[in-house]
């Protein structure tokens, strides 16, 4: 096993496109680290550059202690694993997995050891003898996973090895690759565009835009501490919402002014935004996520953070109610929310966007309990839960109050406070 680091790596395309951009990241002997990104964000590239598979422009890609940058794919110790199985349809399972060893020549005996040990632990055992065709989507990708896995090498390097496969299945996988890792201990990179995915793998996420490092973290500090705007809407499902407000004095607290309502700004919301006094007066984006958002009748500790909201929709999922609501209030706007538009929606949400726009209203999304009695078509109260709250330069997209970007190796996560 070996650690893998990025030294202000760049990769250029002969037409001048620019798919990674000066990207420095540590990744430690061991560690699960996700890099999660939109379609065309660079981390597949990433990902290729790491495999030998991508020239380097500059920079330097290391493996261990050795920079790889012309070091040949088959001499970097790595396995990789696809989104498509890339199994042999006309050889066996057992032979599927046998294969790699038999390229490094190892005996007979030690390879029937390995392929039989694997096939345990993949709970592939009874498939040995049969042929990926006579497989399911989730047991064929199973047996990829158990190729690379039986190398033993240095590293994995996994691109979107679900994504062909079902909602069930995704989330099936997903577990068990949590399982190995925690078996096997091998440094792993893993891509994805899934940011449910990336939360629930990674024991650090990267999140990339546009070839560019965003945030570096743990799951749970970007969901609570995102640096910018484009990663507080890409993490969380449903996302982030966001509102035009204004920061106001009330007596030695502030408040933020949203349209025509006011909420106050807790304790544990200033805390996390250091030097918000120094908004007073001016606009910002307001952020808070659905499930920070509650009918005030089933809330009453939220007393005197309520929004005012009209009730467009009510989705019923059984354990929760899924409620879009509209308050007057301009809506926000930045280059990175459109970009999160377009990545979601490409022409729902940006004409949502423009409606709202003209009528200064902003609809918003809240994960209700299921016994709320709100309707669709009537007004509702909406309680405003504490520490949900979250507020951004809405010229610079950054956070109010967050530090700037690390990846050192020996604070984690330390970027985002």
């Amino acid at each position: 096993m070996a650690s893998v680091s990025f030294d202000h790596v760049r990769k250029v395309y002969p037409d001048g496109t620019v798919a990674v951009q000066d990207l420095t990241l540590d990744i430690p002997d061991g560690e699960l680290m996700v890099l999660v990104g939109p379609s065309g964000c660079g981390k597949t590239t990433a990902l290729r550059m790491v495999a030998g598979l991508e020239e380097i422009s500059e920079g330097e890609v290391r493996i261990g202690d050795e920079v790889v940058n012309k070091l040949p794919p088959r001499d970097r110790d790595l396995a990789m694993v696809f989104q498509t199985y890339a199994l042999y349809p006309h050889k066996s399972i057992y032979d599927n997995l046998a294969f790699p060893l038999r390229l490094r020549k190892l005996g007979k005996s030690e390879i029937d050891d390995r392929v039989r040990r694997i096939a345990r632990v993949l709970e592939l055992e009874e498939q040995l003898k049969r042929r990926p065709r006579q497989l399911s989507g989730g047991q064929r990708q199973r047996v990829a996973m158990g190729r690379a896995i039986i190398r033993e090498p240095q590293a994995f390097l996994m691109d979107e090895p679900l994504s062909n496969l079902d909602a069930k299945l995704r989330t099936q996988m997903r577990a068990e690759i949590s399982l190995l890792h925690k078996e096997l201990g091998v440094t792993t990179l893993y891509v994805t565009h899934d940011q449910v995915e990336a939360m629930t793998l990674g024991q650090r996420v990267t999140v990339l835009r546009k070839g560019e490092l965003q945030q570096v973290a743990t799951p749970q500090e970007l969901y609570d501490r995102p640096v910018n705007l484009f990663v507080a809407g890409f993490i969380g499902s449903p996302p982030m919402n966001f509102v035009q407000g204004e920061v106001a004095r009330n007596g030695g607290g502030v408040d933020v002014q949203i349209g025509d309502q006011r909420l106050s700004v807790d304790d544990g919301e200033r805390a996390l935004a250091t030097g918000l006094e120094d908004w007073v007066g001016r606009r910002l984006i307001v952020g808070v996520r659905p499930e920070h958002l509650e009918d005030a009748q089933l809330d009453p500790a939220a007393e005197g953070r309520h929004l005012r909201g009209h009730v467009r929709l009510r989705e019923l999922l059984g354990s929760e109610s899924i409620v879009h609501f509209q308050i007057d209030a301009a809506p926000a706007v930045s280059p990175e929310l459109v970009e999160l538009a377009e990545e979601i929606d490409e022409t729902t949400l940006l004409d949502a966007l423009d409606d709202q726009r003209r009528m200064r209203r902003t609809a918003l999304v809240g994960r209700f309990a299921v016994d709320s009695q709100v309707r669709e078509d009537e007004d509702a109260q909406v309680a405003v839960r504490p520490r949900a709250l979250r507020f951004f330069d809405p010229e610079s997209g950054r956070r109010i109050g967050a530090e700037p970007v690390s990846v050192a190796l020996d604070s984690p996560g330390s970027e985002a406070k």
